[in-house]
């Protein structure tokens, strides 16, 4: 398996810069605009060398093909959906029509899907005709949280790797080849193409790769913990906590302030970090630093006892909430934790007094 691994590597590493020349030819670049970071036009489309280089150790894998197959045209009708935006910039709804076609050839063809979860203290929760809508709606929700924070250069390409790993991981200590070949594959790929991603960028992966690893990533993490418990339904959302956090932030901002959920702003965590001063380097290791935290919380979590569980989850939302509050993610206004720290603070100080 290794020597695949090896092989995607170098597929991508060698692909990148062919992609690179091609899209600069034909003018296909991210340019600068007001929503975006870069100040000069940055070829895109980088995502297809993780694709090709990603089906290229799909087909030298012995995997079973009524995986395969699904799997093959799924994250190719993605990569496609894609590829189309980066170029024509297609509507919303089109680009959800494409995840949720993708999503559905996973799902029907490829059988992959929540039916029940196992409650802590007994009994089960059967989904019934809901199944199929949750596992589409958890397919296309993680599809877009990663393509909402790929907005610095190598952050999308570095926390999906993160997450990767401790899928991986995971599958390893359960003992599921399957998912631990097709991550280990898709790693290599990502990693491939990273050095050229890094800042400063020579190319993006653009909403290609973006989709393409969302996409994938969403279903090794249905994969890596098909039998489900309460638990483990809350791992997968750990590991990948910075763009589920990240994505669940930018809707409630955009109703506070009453604007299209689908309208790009520049209020994201990586652009309120910049806006505290970080540079563009430094956010992106940050970020890199807080999904590894994620992941180290999700590997705590699945050792803990219900209740320590408990009291993990309680801990990670007063930190988040803090976060949200002092890096403004919703509004600058909204600060109610922070408000009433202060009023106990000056409470305390007037009975000293």
């Amino acid at each position: 398996m290794w020597t695949i691994v090896l092989i995607c590597f170098l597929a991508a590493l060698l692909l990148t810069p062919i992609v690179r020349r091609i899209v600069i030819k034909f003018d296909i670049t991210d340019k600068p605009d007001k929503r975006r970071i870069n100040v000069v036009p940055i070829p895109s489309l980088g995502g297809v060398a993780i694709f090709v280089a990603f089906l290229i150790g799909m087909f030298l894998l012995p995997i079973d093909k009524s995986l395969l197959w699904p799997l093959v045209i799924g994250v190719s009708v993605i990569a496609i959906t894609g590829m189309l935006d980066d170029i024509l910039e297609l509507k919303a709804r089109y680009k959800l029509i494409g995840q949720l076609i993708a999503a559905g050839i996973i799902v029907f063809w490829g059988g992959i899907n929540i039916t029940f979860i196992n409650l802590p203290f007994g009994g089960e929760i059967h989904f019934g005709f809901m199944a199929i809508p949750l596992t589409l709606l958890w397919i296309v929700a993680i599809t877009n949280a990663i393509n909402l924070i790929d907005g610095l250069d190598g952050l999308a390409a570095g926390v999906s790797t993160i997450a990767l790993l401790t899928i991986m991981g995971m599958a390893f200590v359960m003992g599921d080849p399957i998912v631990i070949m097709i991550t280990a594959v898709l790693v290599a790929s990502t990693l491939g193409f990273l050095p050229y991603n890094f800042y400063p960028a020579k190319i993006f992966m653009g909403d290609t790769g973006a989709l393409f690893l969302g996409y994938i990533i969403a279903i090794l993490s249905l994969m890596g913990f098909k039998n489900v418990t309460f638990i483990s339904l809350i791992v997968p959302i750990l590991i990948l906590g910075v763009p589920i956090f990240d994505t669940i932030l930018a809707i409630i901002r955009r109703i506070v302030h009453r604007t299209p959920i689908a309208m790009a702003d520049k209020s994201h965590l990586h652009h309120s970090l910049m806006k505290l001063g970080f540079t563009h380097r430094q956010t992106v290791i940050l970020i890199y630093a807080i999904s590894a935290l994620f992941s180290l919380f999700a590997l705590i979590f699945t050792m803990s006892t219900f209740w320590g569980s408990f009291l993990l989850i309680f801990v990670l939302l007063i930190v988040g909430e803090f976060f949200v509050e002092v890096l403004g993610l919703i509004s600058q206004n909204y600060r109610p934790m922070m408000r009433l720290l202060r009023i106990e603070r000056i409470e305390r100080e007037e009975e000293q007094e």
